[in-house]
């Protein structure tokens, strides 16, 4: 008999849910989009309703695709995009949407909060100050809609939101808890200076537990609606960018694991707590012996589809009478521009960023234009950016684990083969690339096992990531990339001021925000 393994991944843009033997070959999977609310350029909500639904259907939707009995899911594991924030009544009913780690309404207290000992919330909490941070949402939603804040019960990520519809129980795992900027680190247990910043107590808060906590027990209507055994098992799991290093096989110290989803990250594995005295890294937990160091930034896939609904519309329409995805074309468009596009550089911050600048007011911007740049360089200057910006990163956290040993990279840039050789370029290092794109999935599944005591430790992996791609770094182009890395990065810090003044005037001056 096989047993199956079902990892499920909450993300920023959609639920996706995936089928998994125990060599980790996928079975089926099925993935459901919704949208992301964003009427002015500071408002980022989901809502919860729809995320529930979400998930719910994508379950049943894989066990039915697959044909297997529902006797034969070992469990179900999670794993969940960070930083969400929602208000819950004493009925427990909504208060709010879920306000995502995009929304950067709070980006005034963010700035309080920094200037008032900030830093050493960070150090004990691990999580920047920035308004992506439910530490600085919730300051925003004491100060600006007391009204809400006073009917509040308990204050959530989606996540929580999910397994409080499954098992009427709030619970929060040790990995989403850490992004919030409210937990001690070291002590696994929320941070008394922070809920006093907050304005909020412990009883407002879910229980914390593991990450390998296991749940059982959902309604018959649900089980049915599934497809599953009132008796399945759910692992809490943790959040899909800790679990993106295991789902990569980027769990042994020095290892450096790249995502570019919507957005993206860097992030490798400690096995303590780890700040940095200058504030430019995050520290997650996975478990209680693994923790994750990296930093994330906002702008990775979702610059890319900036790019293709508002530069290529030619582009797009002639991709669609050849029967080519829109993105392969603009990727096959950019690999005849010579690397480094000639001079043109794009700092990717169409929505501020967090790492390394943790700037919600940057702002993106082309440099170095000039009469001979077609629309071609721009693309490619659009795609290097990206990596660019996460090379910068990468030099943060090479101070604290010195050269990286390898690259493991994942996440919906990895389809394209162009993307993935700039990254090796750029990096100067080999990029390993497995060829399944579902590491969030995977992780959870492989974070599942090591919770019912099926592997003994996240190391014993590898023969689960399956085949790979490869990618050397070229000399010619690396020399080329070298050469205008200093250049983009002095000018992200140059800009500092003047982000600022152009932020304040678009407040000022757009009906947008």
């Amino acid at each position: 008999m096989i047993t199956y393994y079902l990892g499920v991944d909450i993300g920023t843009t959609s639920t996706k849910a995936v089928l998994f033997t125990k060599d980790g070959r996928i079975t089926s999977n099925h993935t459901i989009h919704y949208p992301l609310h964003t009427p002015t350029p500071l408002i980022a909500e989901q809502n919860p309703l729809e995320i529930f639904d979400a998930v719910i259907r994508s379950i049943r939707e894989t066990i039915r695709k697959s044909n297997i009995s529902p006797m034969d899911v070992s469990f179900i594991s999670f794993s969940s995009a960070m930083h969400s924030l929602i208000a819950v009544d004493k009925s427990d009913q909504l208060l709010t949407n879920s306000i995502t780690w995009a929304d950067t309404r709070s980006t005034k207290y963010a700035d309080q909060i920094k200037e008032n000992n900030g830093h050493a919330l960070y150090l004990r909490t691990g999580t920047p100050i920035h308004p992506m941070s439910p530490l600085s949402k919730l300051v925003w939603l004491r100060e600006e809609k007391p009204e809400i804040f006073r009917q509040t019960k308990k204050f959530i990520s989606i996540k929580e939101y999910v397994f409080f519809r499954l098992f009427k129980t709030y619970a929060i795992d040790y990995s989403i808890a850490s992004a919030t900027g409210l937990l001690h680190l070291n002590r696994l247990d929320w941070d008394e200076e922070a809920l006093r910043v907050a304005g909020v107590s412990t009883s407002q808060l879910s229980k914390l537990v593991p990450t390998t906590e296991v749940f059982t027990g959902i309604s018959d209507e649900l089980s049915h609606f599934m497809g599953i055994k009132q008796t399945t098992k759910f692992v809490i799991g943790a959040s899909d960018g800790v679990l993106s290093n295991l789902g990569v096989d980027a769990m042994e110290q020095g290892v450096i694991a790249v995502t570019i989803g919507t957005s993206g990250a860097i992030r490798t594995v400690t096995n303590k707590p780890h700040t940095d005295v200058k504030g430019r890294t995050f520290c997650y937990a996975l478990t209680e012996k693994h923790w994750i160091i990296g930093g994330a930034v906002n702008n990775g896939g979702m610059i890319l589809r900036w790019l293709r609904e508002e530069l290529a519309d030619a582009e797009v329409e002639t991709a669609k009478r050849l029967g080519i995805d829109p993105y392969d074309m603009l990727t096959e468009i950019a690999s005849k521009v010579n690397p480094g596009a000639d001079g043109l550089l794009f700092h990717p911050y169409m929505t501020g960023e967090r790492a390394p600048l943790w700037n919600a007011n940057a702002r993106g911007s082309f440099y170095g234009l000039s009469i001979h740049h077609q629309k071609q360089h721009m693309i490619r200057a659009v795609l290097e950016g990206v990596i660019y910006n996460l090379y910068s990163v990468l030099l943060a956290l090479q101070e604290h684990i010195g050269e990286p040993l390898r690259i493991q990279a994942t996440g919906g840039f990895a389809r394209s083969e162009m993307w993935r050789q700039v990254l090796a370029d750029v990096f100067d290092k080999p990029v390993i690339v497995p060829k399944s794109y579902e590491s969030s999935c995977l992780g959870a599944v492989i974070l599942g096992m090591y919770a019912l005591g099926e592997v003994e430790d996240l190391q014993s992996i590898s023969d689960m990531i399956g085949s790979t791609h490869t990618h050397y770094p070229e000399k010619n182009s690396s020399d080329i990339y070298r050469e205008l890395l200093p250049i983009f990065i002095r000018l992200s810090n140059l800009f500092e001021d003047e982000y600022q003044c152009i932020a304040d005037f678009q407040r000022k001056h757009s009906t947008n925000y």
